[in-house]
């Protein structure tokens, strides 16, 4: 292993804010779960994006879970699904008892193809049985092209969940990623552009939909003297010291994502003119945040594939990964339907054969990047 210093993929990037919300949470004694900080960092995340209501929660994959459930899936029901993501945007479904049914990527923004949702509804509807609700993902920080993809749900009186787990400050037509669908989800993993080491957030307008989440993220308590529980419950509210991070982190949201525009750039710059290298293209509706660069390699052209090019990155003490492996791909999933963008062409299965994400977090130095962008050059 190289001895330079450990360059990783996205790590947390303290603003340096997030010690005041954190000292206020211990002054007060509020260390459990809901506090003051959980109320301000609901509305403040809420009105950045524009949403009416929000609830914080301790992941991603519980908002979804929450989500789905006020939507009323349930045991035996199917719910359309982004095959390119992460496995935590569809194991909600199964929490539920419901059947995931994946579709494609299209190639202008990698999120989901309107053309392979078409076929998806005409084969539902063919077959007598409509989803119960649809799950689109916001890949590496891009919002999928949604006017479409709702028009196509509201054509068949199917609601959306928008999976903006990596698109936290992307746009849309002016509008923030999160916003479109019924419900919006985003994550504050570790990993992500602002971070509360753990957690996510549930956003929508519909405001009694929220409340009634709030209830059930809190174990479903009754209002009682005692502790009385008529409906099933979870224990997914997040913490007030965690939510105290997020305050912190929040704040600086538009400076990280310029930070990661500008690396992306950087990335692009380097190896423009390279043939067999590419990159995720910015659709023309909006704003990517950049969340990570994600490369194309030709294989035929270059010689090498992505996964030989993240060893080489590993012996030089660097982290980079592979695009996420489609859902329809994986084992647990395997007997589940499937619907490509074109005949014989599956958009996801190429981009996760020749993708590879590189460093691009927003603490990221020019002197590192270099380093990154040597050793991928040395590979070529």
């Amino acid at each position: 292993m190289n001895p330079e210093t450990r360059i990783y993929l996205s790590p947390p990037h303290m603003s340096g804010e997030e010690m005041e919300y954190i000292k206020e949470a211990f002054a007060t004694n509020w260390i459990a779960p809901l506090g003051p900080n959980v109320d301000a960092f609901e509305a403040e995340l809420a009105e950045y994006v524009g949403a009416k209501g929000a609830v914080a929660v301790s992941s991603g994959t519980a908002a979804i879970h929450l989500a789905l459930r006020l939507l009323g899936v349930g045991s035996g029901d199917e719910v359309f699904c982004s095959t390119l993501t992460f496995i935590g945007s569809v194991n909600p479904v199964l929490y539920l008892g419901a059947v995931p049914v994946f579709i494609d990527s299209e190639p202008a923004s990698w999120n989901m193809s309107p053309a392979a949702l078409k076929k998806a509804f005409a084969a539902a509807e063919k077959k007598g049985k409509l989803p119960k609700a649809l799950i689109v993902v916001n890949l590496y920080g891009q919002s999928a092209d949604m006017d479409p993809i709702l028009s196509l749900c509201n054509e068949y009186g199917v609601p959306v969940v928008e999976d903006a787990a990596e698109s936290l400050g992307a746009t849309y037509k002016g509008k923030m990623s999160g916003t479109l669908g019924r419900f919006g989800v985003y994550s504050f993993n570790g990993n992500k552009i602002i971070t509360t080491s753990g957690g996510g957030m549930l956003v929508s307008d519909d405001l009694e939909a929220i409340e009634k989440a709030r209830f059930w993220a809190t174990q479903a308590r009754d209002k009682a003297p005692w502790y009385q529980h008529s409906e099933m419950g979870y224990n997914y509210r997040m913490s007030n010291v965690l939510a105290g991070i997020g305050r912190g982190q929040l704040k600086v949201i538009e400076d990280r994502i310029k930070a990661r525009r500008e690396i992306f750039r950087r990335y692009e710059e380097a190896f423009r003119g390279v043939e067999g290298v590419g990159f995720m293209p910015e659709a023309p509706y909006g704003r990517c945040n950049r969340w990570l660069t994600v490369m194309t390699i030709d294989k035929n052209r270059l010689g090498v594939t992505p996964l030989d090019v993240i060893r080489v990155l590993e012996s030089e003490n660097i982290e980079a990964r592979p695009v996420w492996k489609p859902m329809h791909l994986q084992p647990l999933f395997a007997a589940c339907q499937y619907f490509s963008h074109a005949e014989g062409a599956s958009v996801s299965d190429l981009l996760f054969a020749t993708g590879i994400c590189l460093p691009s977090g927003s603490s990221l130095t020019e002197q590192e990047q270099q380093r990154v962008i040597e050793c991928i050059k040395r590979c070529f």
